[in-house]
Order: structure tokens, then sequence, then C-alpha cells
């Protein structure tokens, strides 16, 4: 299976069928057990573990179902972690223009109570694209939410993947997944399908 820059797809299957096993595997969490999973240019099943975790921090941001912030951290000081870990400079200026990206740049110096869980996943999305990576792995990201403000979340998918961002996420929804160009199905591990979506217009139909 390959995936192009650019891209915007779905995963797609039944509980146990290996969505997150292939997540970990594109996210270099996992390594695989044969064969081999090329970046670019690097087959990063071979790399160190210390350069894996160099691609992750630099080239792959992730965005869970379950957020996963820091409670007692603003959504500014959230967002700005994954940059104080890689140890770079110019922190604050990239924090704050992430959130400005998903629209939060108002709530930056709330906690995460006092934020919605639309909000919530916002700050996640920005925690994800604070690096500047060039792809963003995505496990149920609207799992959680309400369908309105699912569909308000999909919106910043896709403009993200309008920019250029592969996006790949997990998904049980097909509604979710009729946002992305192409949905994958696996079955016990297995790609069964891989199929190109039709791609809505401006007014919600289908082109």
């Amino acid at each position: 299976m390959a995936m192009q820059t650019g891209d915007y797809v779905a995963i797609m299957g039944p509980s146990g069928s290996g969505k997150s096993t292939l997540m970990n595997l594109l996210g270099c969490l996992d390594r695989p057990t044969s064969g081999s999973y090329y970046l670019a240019s690097d087959d990063v099943s071979q790399l160190s573990d210390d350069r894996l975790a160099e691609v992750r921090s630099r080239q792959i941001g992730f965005v869970f179902q379950q957020f996963n912030l820091l409670s007692r951290a603003t959504a500014f000081q959230n967002v700005e972690l994954p940059l104080i870990y890689a140890g770079l400079h110019g922190t604050r200026e990239r924090a704050l223009a992430a959130l400005e990206q998903v629209g939060l740049g108002d709530r930056a110096h709330h906690r995460p109570r006092e934020l919605s869980g639309g909000e919530h996943q916002r700050v996640a999305i920005a925690r994800a694209l604070v690096n500047n990576p060039s792809i963003i792995l995505a496990d149920e990201p609207t799992g959680n939410l309400d369908t309105r403000t699912g569909e308000e979340i999909l919106e910043v998918f896709d403009a993200l993947n309008a920019d250029g961002i592969t996006v790949i996420m997990v998904t049980h929804d097909a509604d979710v997944a009729s946002h992305c160009k192409r949905t994958v199905n696996l079955v016990d591990g297995e790609v069964v399908s891989d199929v190109t979506n039709a791609r809505r217009t401006s007014n919600g139909e289908e082109s």
C-alpha cells in the first residue's frame, strides 16, 4: 500500500482488523516484523530508536480521540510542550501561530476545564501541527464529539489537507470517511479495498 504526499486517507475496518497496528507502524511507534516501510526516501523500519524519535517529532503529528491534554496547563502550554521537548527556540510564537491556525488564538490562556470538547480537539490538533509535520495521524478524532462539533473538526482537517499536509485517520464512521480522498478497508490485518471517494463540493454535494 502506498500513500502520496498530500493524500487524505480514511482507514476503516471492524474491531481487531489491524487499524491501530497500522497507525502505530505509520507513526513509527512500532516496527514491522517483516517487509519495509518507506517514509519519503527513508526505510524507517531500519532506523535506530533515536532516529525514529526524531522522525516522529519532526515529520509526524498525532491527534487522539481522548485529546490527551494536560489538565493544569493552558492551551498555549499544551501546544508549546512538543517544541520544548524538541529543544527548539521561538516556541511562544510557533505555539500561538498553531492555535491561530485552528481558530483558538483567543483561547490560548484557558485551561482544558474552561474549553468545550471541540476546543479540546482543536488544541490537540494545534499541538500536532506545532512542529510543522508533513503528516497528521488522527485516531477517531471525532469519536468523543457531537455531530455538529465533529463536522467543525473535520473542516479543520479538510483545510490542513488543502494546505498540503497528508492526513490519515482511523474512523468507524462512513460520514467521517467521506471527507477523505481515499478509504482503505482492513479485515484481519489485510487491506481488502482501497477506493477513491467522491469529493464534496462547496454546497455539500458529491462530485
